[in-house]
């Protein structure tokens, strides 16, 4: 066996979304942390020197088992993926401030409605061009940022585009995105897939970089406790956080544009899938799509005739 051959179910591991979504982004934060504590810390103030100089003098031995540290910590964290983004859609007990939280967003999500209507000005009898687009600027993002309905209103911004995916995505054929996606994503052609894998791995490196700036943060302050004013070294990993964040909510804004998309283009897909006899009609179309969604997320069966190819 060569190198190449033992080489090889390695670089497989690590190409693809765990190389991006996993690996990338627990070393950045190991790197961040370990720069800390090579710097002097804790203890004493960082010195740039020395983490340099300490960083030059590891073997390669060293850079390989810490590299495989982080490759095991990549590994141990992937089924935990979901879980973050939970938490940054408001998974969070309510002890925490999430029901203070929500309420903030259905304020702005009242605003975004008040403002998505447009106003007549001065002696006017009907709103200006301008005041028009604006207004339609407004809807759209009330539409991609909210669910139509406020008691489906989440706590967070991420919470609300992905709210709003689930809520409207398929919703004008019938459809209840909740269950019907997982059962349309398996028929979907080869380019929307690429783009909805792309775009749902975007949504996931930013959340995981969230996460993990997050971490490196209130680590930082642990480190830096009782060197003074270098506990305001921890704000540049703060602040990295909060940028992944708005990150994470414009890719998921793409993400449910993308996935509204598959609705639109492959919905058909699924009723032919199913052995259902295609509809004549949009009547046809929603009340077939309302029925099988009402049977994958109730359990209840209908009477229906197969059409076998």
């Amino acid at each position: 066996m060569t190198l190449g051959e033992i080489a090889r179910p390695a670089q497989a591991l690590l190409s693809g979304r765990l190389l991006l979504v996993g690996y990338v982004p627990t070393a950045a934060g190991a790197l961040a942390v370990l720069t800390l504590v090579w710097a002097g810390a804790p203890g004493s103030p960082p010195s740039a020197h020395r983490a340099w100089q300490t960083a030059t003098d590891a073997s390669a031995g060293e850079v390989v088992v810490v590299g495989m540290a982080l490759l095991v910590v990549a590994l141990l964290a992937a089924p935990l993926q979901l879980s973050m983004v939970r938490v940054l859609e408001g998974g969070w007990p309510r002890w925490l401030g999430l029901d203070l939280a929500r309420r903030r967003q259905v304020r702005r999500r009242r605003q975004l409605a008040t403002l998505a209507v447009p106003t007549v000005s001065g002696t006017a009898t009907a709103p200006s061009v301008e005041e028009v687009q604006r207004a339609g600027a407004v809807a759209v993002r009330l539409r991609t940022h909210y669910p139509s309905a406020e008691y489906l209103v989440r706590a967070t911004a991420l919470g609300n585009v992905l709210a709003s995916m689930e809520d409207t995505a398929g919703r004008e054929y019938g459809w209840d995105a909740v269950v019907a996606w997982p059962r349309l994503y398996p028929l979907l052609g080869s380019a929307n897939r690429a783009i909805v894998d792309d775009r749902r791995d975007g949504l996931d490196v930013a959340a995981r970089l969230t996460v993990t700036f997050a971490a490196v943060a209130a680590a930082a302050v642990g480190l830096l406790a009782t060197t003074g004013w270098w506990l305001l070294i921890a704000a540049v990993p703060l602040l990295a956080s909060a940028a992944a964040y708005r990150g994470a909510v414009a890719a998921a804004v793409a993400y449910a544009d993308a996935v509204r998309v598959c609705f639109d283009l492959h919905r058909f897909d699924l009723i032919a899938a199913v052995h259902l006899p295609l509809p004549a009609n949009r009547g046809e179309e929603v009340a077939v799509s309302t029925a099988l969604s009402v049977q994958w997320r109730q359990n209840v069966t209908t009477a229906v005739t197969y059409q076998h190819p």
